[in-house]
C-alpha cells in the first residue's frame, strides 16, 4: 500500500491526481478507484493498477 497526498481532484469531472510521499510521481485517480471521498491535500494511501496510459491509483483512502 501506498501514500501519498490528493494533488488535485474534480468531483465534477470524477477524477485527479494523487503525489506519493516516497517518490513524488504523481498517479491518474479515477472515482470508480475511491473508497472514501477526497479533496484536495488529503493524505491517502492506494493501491497501484495499470490503466491505459499507465499506472492508476486504485483503492484510493484517507489516511
Amino acid at each position: 500500500m501506498n501514500k501519498g497526498t490528493v494533488k488535485f481532484f474534480n468531483d465534477l469531472k470524477g477524477f485527479g491526481f494523487i503525489k506519493e510521499a516516497t517518490s513524488d510521481q504523481e498517479y491518474f485517480v479515477h472515482v470508480s478507484g475511491l473508497v472514501n471521498e477526497i479533496r484536495e491535500n488529503d493524505e491517502v494511501t492506494f493501491d497501484l493498477a495499470e490503466g491505459r496510459k499507465g499506472q492508476n491509483a486504485v483503492n484510493v483512502k484517507l489516511a
